[in-house]
């Protein structure tokens, strides 16, 4: 009996010093401390994709989306959940991520444990694209794009550790995975690689008012959207 409460009392212990952490409260230093991701500069999209010109129907919806969020833009702050219905779900529907197999999850719950064993970290989803996931958020095959959505008035790299922290996870089944940041009018892409250490890589901002880097946005993520078609890289 008495050995029996020791060990109670023991794993008691251990689960108090378990640091339990949210994924929106971290900075960059925590990110770069705890999941060891460090950054790497330079780049730009085409060292990644081959961009296609986008058709005259393509352009004309990007250009109705950037219209309407414009227009509720002048009435003042537009929340994150009305990027996410206003702007992201046109785009990505535009870029073909609404199409099989592709399949779209939006907060979802994702742990993450740190390597040293004393650390976990949580957060929520905001929209997860991934390729034929099995039954779990967990065991999905391959993540395509994480995206962290804003509201208009807060800078859209306010959202990068948060978002690092999500890719961070997929880095355990693939070799790769691209995540964005946005509040609905501009736009970071961040591309994050498995290695020792692990890297983040910062692309050029992109925004949907301004026209010409509106129509690179929408050609990114339809570059990102074919990403569907590259094989599992397994650890």
């Amino acid at each position: 009996m008495v050995m029996l409460l020791e060990l109670t009392l023991t794993a008691d212990r251990t689960k108090a010093m378990t640091q339990n952490l949210e994924a929106s409260q971290l900075s960059l230093n925590d990110v770069r401390r705890l999941l060891k991701l460090e950054r790497q500069t330079g780049g730009g999209f085409t060292d990644f994709f081959s961009l296609e010109p986008l058709t005259d129907f393509e352009q004309q919806e990007l250009l109705l989306i950037g219209n309407h969020f414009w227009r509720h833009l002048e009435a003042g702050k537009v929340s994150a959940k009305l990027v996410k219905f206003l702007v992201l779900s046109p785009l990505m529907r535009l870029a073909g991520f609404f199409d099989i197999p592709i399949v779209l999850t939006m907060e979802d719950s994702i742990p993450i444990e740190v390597e040293d064993g004393d650390t976990l970290i949580k957060g929520r989803l905001d929209v997860l694209a991934v390729n034929q996931p099995d039954a779990e958020l967990a065991a999905a095959q391959f993540w395509i794009l994480v995206v962290e959505a804003k509201n208009s008035a807060i800078a859209p790299l306010t959202g990068l550790p948060q978002l690092l922290t999500y890719t961070y996870k997929s880095l355990q089944q693939q070799s790769s995975v691209w995540g964005l940041t946005t509040n609905g009018e501009s736009y970071r892409f961040v591309r994050v690689t498995r290695g020792n250490p692990c890297t983040y890589q910062i692309l050029p901002e992109l925004n949907l008012i301004d026209q010409e880097r509106s129509l690179l946005l929408a050609q990114v993520l339809k570059a990102i959207c074919k990403l569907q078609n590259v094989q599992l890289q397994l650890a």
